[in-house]
């Protein structure tokens, strides 16, 4: 298995610094419905603004609904499909755009989503399983295929499965799944106080 461990400025949980987006799956080792149903409970605990949960996802096992799993597949841009092909399990993540209890505009549900969709990335990393999300799809052509109502807007999908040798992949994926993990310093992106002042910068190697 490759491991890439983020570099980090400071000490964070290992389930954080060991998780990556793949891109090598092998597609011959299944991810089990109970696996599932784990990552699944894991998004379900995710913070939301109210509680309101705006989250919804659709579950493609190639394993056991290989029909809707193609159909999902053929959402997916091009250049993820080269790779996706392998990936057991996809997941379209779908948000909520509207407050049920009184219908106003939710400004905060396509955050909630994220926050769920992180829960299962951290939860799989914990299981040895591998999650790369992708924002290359055609969400209209996924509302129009599995009956999306219009009130939902599509987030991403995600492809979900065990890892393997990257030398499966085509030429340009094997370098991006070799190279090197990289963030914006901490004092880029962290401010204290007022726009543009920091004081998060480490001595740490």
């Amino acid at each position: 298995m490759l491991k890439k461990t983020a570099l980090t400025q400071f000490a964070i949980h290992d389930i954080i610094a060991n998780r990556w987006s793949s891109l090598a799956f092998d597609a011959n080792r299944p991810v089990t419905h109970e696996q599932i149903l784990t990552l699944l409970e894991a998004a379900r605990w995710a913070p939301s603004c109210n509680n309101a949960q705006p989250w919804r996802y659709l579950v493609f096992n190639k394993t056991t609904e290989i029909e809707s799993w193609e159909q999902a597949f053929s959402c997916l841009a091009e250049g993820n499909q080269i790779w996706v092909k392998n990936a057991p399990v996809l997941l379209l993540a779908m948000t909520h755009n509207f407050f049920t209890y009184n219908g106003q505009l939710n400004r905060w549900a396509q955050h909630d989503c994220g926050a769920a969709n992180e829960n299962i990335c951290l939860q799989a990393t914990s299981m040895g399983l591998w999650v790369h999300q992708m924002g290359g799809f055609d969400p209209q052509k996924a509302h129009e295929l599995f009956g999306i109502p219009s009130d939902f807007t599509c987030m991403s999908m995600i492809a979900i499965g065990y890892q393997t040798d990257p030398q499966i992949l085509e030429e340009k994926y094997q370098e991006r799944e070799l190279a090197e993990r990289h963030r914006k310093p901490l004092e880029e992106v962290f401010f204290t106080g007022r726009w543009g002042t920091s004081n998060h910068s480490s001595s740490i190697d």
